[in-house]
């Protein structure tokens, strides 16, 4: 919550908030998923000091530092998009993967049809927002502004040519997102 209220958001209108380190350490916890359940107890954790980190309290892991040691490895987005990219089996937890759209969803106790996600990222936002059927609203004033050579607003064409490159379809598009 308090990333939202940085941004000026007035936290009094959220339920609540998951992170992708939330989600994880849930599943670590109890092992109720079959990926996690066989996972064992030794792990590296490789983390970005506090941004990313995901506290292993509670979770009875053993972290090691010599890779021929451990079990498994607990790493941030970027370090396992690498990892996958080289022959590793990574398990998603974060955006892109509907796994945390369907965990926010149970946690507000909403479906589908009542989400809008709004987010400036194309690949984790959007393309996120597609898989488990959450409405969209794409804002090409943020990451993505220089591809679409935006100065105020971008164009339809620059918009829809952005889009399917990345795969990802907005059910609507914004200059910018103010609260």
């Amino acid at each position: 919550m308090e990333k939202l209220k940085s941004l000026g958001f007035d936290t009094s209108c959220f339920l609540t908030t998951i992170t992708s380190g939330e989600l994880t350490h849930q599943h670590l916890q109890k092992r109720n998923d079959p990926w996690f359940a066989a996972l064992g107890r030794k792990c590296i954790h490789i983390t970005w000091g506090d941004r990313g980190a995901i506290s292993l309290e509670g979770l009875g892991l053993q972290v090691v530092n010599n890779v021929d040691d451990a079990e498994f490895i607990l790493a941030h987005g970027t370090l396992a998009a690498k990892y996958e990219s080289l022959g590793g089996e990574v398990k998603w937890m974060g955006k892109p993967d509907k796994v945390i759209y369907t965990s926010a969803m149970s946690l507000a106790g909403v479906d589908a049809h009542e989400c809008i996600m709004v987010g400036d990222s194309l690949h984790h936002d959007i393309k996120g927002a597609n898989a488990p059927g959450i409405a969209s609203a794409f804002i090409t004033g943020g990451i993505h502004s220089d591809e679409l050579g935006l100065v105020e607003t971008a164009g339809e064409d620059a918009i829809n040519s952005l889009c399917s490159k990345h795969g990802s379809y907005p059910s609507y598009v914004l200059p910018s997102f103010t609260w």
